[in-house]
């Protein structure tokens, strides 16, 4: 009986230890490796940025050492996948880039920089379209005051300023096309061609909102813009659609009522705003509607929307007949870059880069030449009809009416007044024919 006791004990003890050991284990989970598997680097005239791809959220350190200037990155129970000859250096900012394991399983990165540099870290949630990021922001000290005479001092007889807004950049391709054409890059390449052209015309001055790959944020691109004080701004895009053989330009300018009833304009809207997202903003830093409530019942905020419409159809026109037109009448939606209300704003899809034969087209130089021609007179002749540049700028004199076309949304295109069109061309009444040509008043 004793024995049979003890053996029963015995069994006893052993299953207790087993699942005492059990518990140990599944209460003590392994500690998983995060994977650090690219790193991009894109340089902006005001900083350089770093952006780690990890596969999964993880805690980092950051500070600085001297003699020589360095900042060094751990990142937490890491392991280094990324290759690092892929990044260019040096560059204005960052000079070396190295890294090597720690006793703890950290990854320690070193960053040999200039002198004077500042870090700026944080983390990114996963998206849709992107992992987990480590974003680091090296920020040069600026020692050189940028003069802006030109742009800080609006007169009667300064040069008119027309901001050149390439879409998207840096972590933040935009859509890209079946041959791997990036929306970033046609669009840079675009406004590059329509900056020289403005540049190269009597009284105009352009700027470029980015001059390179990089990203600027939506709310950053506005507050340049007024920096600026343009006088215009000209944001060019490249649409993207499931279906390929959907082609054509399209202009768009923002809602007047803050909400966009057309269902296809607010789904781009919403694509175009959210970019943030991808392109990589500080958590916090920018607002997540730019708009502001009740700016639209200022009358100098009217008068933007109204220019904004008539620029839009100037625009239109300009593309028709060179270009494939998707919607021949300007569209409205809630585009955050568009929000400068005080002067005439508008966003330009040029084609759409989903379509492989007009992806082939917007990937060359002599068609991006044509679309730069097409925007730069659309331009000239915004501001010859506002009295801003000599008449004999323009080049068209006569309207050809097109289907829905009033003579009053003809006499708004323009500028000009309706009893002004009745009179010139001895119009008894409003009654208007689709082709029929309308002669215009010269200024």
């Amino acid at each position: 009986m004793k024995e049979q006791v003890k053996k029963r004990v015995s069994h006893s003890s052993v299953s207790l230890l087993v699942f005492c050991a059990l518990l140990f284990f599944t209460a003590s989970p392994v500690l998983a490796y995060t994977n650090i598997n690219d790193i991009r680097m894109w340089t902006a005239p005001d900083h350089t940025r770093l952006v780690f791809d990890l596969s999964q959220s993880t805690k980092y350190e950051i500070f600085r050492l001297h003699n020589p200037e360095r900042i060094v990155i751990d990142i937490a129970n890491s392991k280094m996948q990324a290759k690092l000859s892929s990044l260019t250096l040096p560059d204005p900012v960052l000079l070396s880039l190295r890294h090597g394991k720690q006793k703890n399983g950290t990854t320690r990165i070193v960053l040999d920089v200039k002198n004077d540099v500042s870090p700026r870290s944080f983390l990114l949630k996963k998206s849709t379209k992107k992992p987990h990021r480590l974003v680091i922001d090296l920020i040069p000290k600026q020692k050189k005051v940028i003069k802006t005479k030109d742009f800080t001092h609006p007169g009667k007889h300064r040069d008119i300023i027309i901001a050149v807004d390439a879409g998207h950049g840096g972590e933040d391709p935009g859509a890209t096309g079946k041959n791997k054409l990036k929306e970033k890059t046609v669009t840079l390449a675009v406004a590059k061609q329509l900056a020289r052209l403005i540049n190269a015309e009597p009284g105009m001055k352009a700027v470029l909102i980015r001059t390179g790959d990089y990203y600027v944020s939506l709310k950053k691109r506005v507050r340049k813009v007024r920096a600026i004080n343009a006088d215009m701004m000209i944001s060019i895009h490249a649409d993207a659609i499931k279906v390929r053989s959907v082609k054509g330009a399209s202009v768009y300018t923002l809602s007047e009522s803050g909400a966009t009833p057309d269902r296809v304009a607010a789904a781009l809207a919403a694509k175009e705003n959210a970019v943030d997202e991808i392109g990589g903003t500080m958590p916090g830093q920018e607002a997540t509607d730019p708009l502001v409530r009740g700016i639209l019942g200022d009358m100098a905020k009217r008068d933007g929307l109204d220019s904004s419409e008539m620029l839009a159809n100037l625009m239109i026109k300009e593309l028709t007949g060179t270009f494939p037109i998707k919607y021949s009448q300007p569209k409205h939606a809630r585009f955050a870059v568009l929000t400068t209300l005080e002067i005439p704003c508008i966003l330009v899809e040029m084609d759409y880069i989903s379509n492989p034969k007009r992806e082939k087209l917007l990937k060359t130089t002599a068609h991006q030449k044509k679309l730069a021609k097409a925007m730069h007179s659309a331009s000239v002749n915004f501001f010859t009809r506002m009295g801003r540049l000599s008449p004999q700028k323009t080049t068209a004199h006569v309207h050809t009416v097109h289907r829905g076309e009033s003579l009053w949304s003809i006499a708004k295109q323009y500028g000009v007044s309706v009893s002004s069109l009745k009179k010139l061309n001895q119009f008894k009444h409003s009654t208007l024919k689709v082709g029929q040509r309308i002669r215009l008043p010269q200024s």
